[in-house]
């Protein structure tokens, strides 16, 4: 995971399939699924936790009431994972694999 740099720029804290995200307008995150969508979709976060606008930073009690909208990209795979259970002595071992498929959205405004 990358970090950011202060640079007086706005971001928000947003809840999303039991996640939290820390995103500014431009960012493009992975997030769990959301549901029937189409590339170039406008989607809008109201469980916003927290914004702050580089001089004044607003917490909400659950939520701040601001809203952050973004547009959906499409969907993108995960890394493969591969699970190995091996039990020793006994000639036995298993062999499985997953990869998760998440949503890619782009942050355009946070209000």
């Amino acid at each position: 995971m990358a970090t950011k740099t202060a640079k007086n720029d706005a971001f928000a804290v947003i809840a999303t399939g039991g996640k939290q995200y820390v995103v500014s307008v431009g960012d493009i995150i992975e997030v769990e699924l959301l549901g029937e969508h189409k590339a170039g979709d406008m989607i809008d976060f109201d469980t916003v936790l927290m914004t702050d606008d580089g001089k004044s930073a607003k917490l909400g009690t659950p939520y701040t009431g601001g809203k952050v909208k973004a547009t959906y990209l499409g969907e993108k795979k995960g890394p493969k994972l591969t699970i190995v259970r091996y039990k020793a002595k006994s000639n036995r071992d298993r062999r499985l694999g997953h990869r998760q498929t998440y949503a890619q959205i782009k942050i355009e405004a946070i209000n």
